[in-house]
């Protein structure tokens, strides 16, 4: 089975340097405890249950029976923790913050009491961790410690999953095969939990970064997957005769603000780009009507969305020009950060910088490679980005990617005393209507602050190749390669 990626990936260390392709791999050839299933909750991986005690102070995982490594080593509550304490103590781990207290989960000790049994006791209880510990950015995942050398640096990805690496060939492939001696879980399969049954002795993923030689090599059968199609591209391979499957997204689409910026730091000036910037038409012309505009941390398919949510200052070029006007704004050049990998981050780009211009702002589009954008945004390095967030399954984890501490976190946004213990609130308390209530009181202080202005969800589209049987598209917006048939 071969599945088509736009880049390569980043590292095959978990928890390093990741992107969403970077993503897709990693959870083919590792395991966490849990993972989110395609109904949105959450379900067994590497662990078959769990129990929650001390008044939701206390996780207790139980392991699956009989899981071995790819190296033929049985899995033990060491190896899972041996792996977390890697992650704490590495100074690259991106999710350090979600489970050290400042986004709300306090992880305060990980326990090995006997070779199944794994215990991560929180300094309180919090309704999030199990959903933070799924999530698909943090890679909380199981590894064996012969992934490192002597000295500590990772040279072999060594995990549970039902593939292990075969070869990674930069700028060409991951090759990865099916690990024969794989006891998947006894729960069904659904999203990345459950049984992970593969079919195909080997799955591929091919690095094809022009958008043209992707479609050629869907069509003459080279590959078998298309992940991450644009909307264009339906129809004509639709008349081809290959498979659309799609369903809603919780990739969201954002335009950065850098309010550190000296022009940025001008609240007038971020309320004179959101009234300059039609999200409606953006999103529209993005999607071609599968999707509508959305400036909340809060997607349209969750329970949690409500009109509310919909609320933004109006297009209004006019009102833009008269608030940049009182702001002293004097055609300051202000650069928009973006790159072509992702034909969505350059379109929505192209035609902000258009809007912009319209209103009387002056843009530069600084069109840069995606490795160069991605050290930007990691480092605080912009005014403003076209930038996307990739999946994350509850609206408290797509507003911990940009609600922090700015000067701990140079990819936080927003650093309101407020808005960060509004965040960690609605990570504590389980009542899903105040959290909602919660979560409203977030979207109208960036409504009011404007250090972001979110654009839309992307919808999940990806193309299929006729000969294959059983692929399924899901919200997380990731390939599944096991339960797939190649004819």
């Amino acid at each position: 089975m071969v599945v088509a990626l736009n880049a390569d990936i980043r590292s095959l260390e978990p928890g390093v340097n990741r992107d969403a392709n970077t993503d897709a791999v990693i959870h083919q050839v590792f395991e966490g405890l849990v993972a989110f299933r395609a109904d949105l909750g959450v379900g067994p991986a590497l662990a078959d249950s769990w129990e929650v005690g001390d008044e939701g102070k206390t996780y207790t995982f139980k392991l699956r029976a009989g899981a071995l490594f790819h190296n033929g080593q049985p899995i033990t509550s060491a190896e899972v923790k041996w792996m977390w304490d890697r992650l704490v103590q590495g100074a690259a781990w991106a999710c350090r913050t979600t489970f050290d207290g400042s986004s709300g989960v306090k992880v305060v000790a990980v326990e090995t009491p006997d070779p199944r049994t794994v215990v991560f006791r929180l300094d309180q209880a919090n309704a999030l961790f199990i959903r933070q510990l799924a999530n698909i950015q943090c890679h909380v995942v199981a590894a064996h410690p012969g992934s490192v050398d002597a000295s500590g640096k990772w040279t072999t990805p060594i995990g549970s999953g039902p593939l292990r690496l075969r070869e990674w060939r930069r700028s060409e492939y991951v090759l990865l095969e099916r690990f024969a001696d794989y006891k998947p879980s006894t729960a069904p399969a659904s999203g990345f939990s459950g049984a992970r049954n593969m079919l195909v002795d080997q799955v591929m993923f091919r690095i094809i970064p022009d958008s043209t030689a992707r479609e050629a090599a869907l069509t003459t059968g080279a590959v078998d997957v298309l992940a991450r199609i644009e909307p264009e591209q339906i129809e004509p391979l639709r008349q081809r005769g290959m498979r659309i499957v799609t369903t809603p997204g919780l990739g969201w689409a954002a335009l950065l603000v850098q309010t550190d910026d000296p022009v940025m730091a001008n609240p007038k000036i971020r309320q004179a780009l959101a009234h300059a910037i039609s999200l409606k038409d953006i999103a529209e012309a993005r999607a071609a009507g599968m999707t509508q505009a959305n400036p909340s941390g809060v997607s349209n398919s969750t329970a949690f969305y409500d009109p509310r949510f919909a609320e933004w200052p109006a297009y209004d070029p006019a009102r833009a020009a008269a608030l940049l006007r009182e702001a002293g704004y004097r055609g300051q050049p202000i650069k928009l950060q973006t790159n072509r990998q992702y034909p969505g981050m350059y379109q929505n780009a192209v035609v902000i910088e258009a809007m912009l211009t319209a209103a009387g702002f002056k843009v530069e589009l600084e069109v840069l490679d995606w490795a160069t954008q991605l050290s930007n945004y990691l480092n605080g390095r912009f005014q403003l980005q076209s930038f996307a967030f990739s999946v994350r399954f509850d609206p408290t984890q797509m507003y911990t990617t940009f609600i922090g501490n700015k000067a701990a976190a140079k990819t936080a946004q927003y650093g309101d005393p407020e808005a960060i213990a509004l965040l960690a609130e609605s990570a504590r308390i389980t009542d899903d209507t105040a959290r909602r209530e919660i979560f409203a009181r977030i979207h109208a202080k960036v409504r009011a602050d404007m250090p972001i202005i979110g654009l839309y969800y992307d919808p999940v589209l990806e193309a299929i190749h006729p000969r294959v049987q059983g692929y399924v598209s899901w919200p997380a917006n990731q390939p599944i390669t096991w339960g797939v048939r190649t004819r």
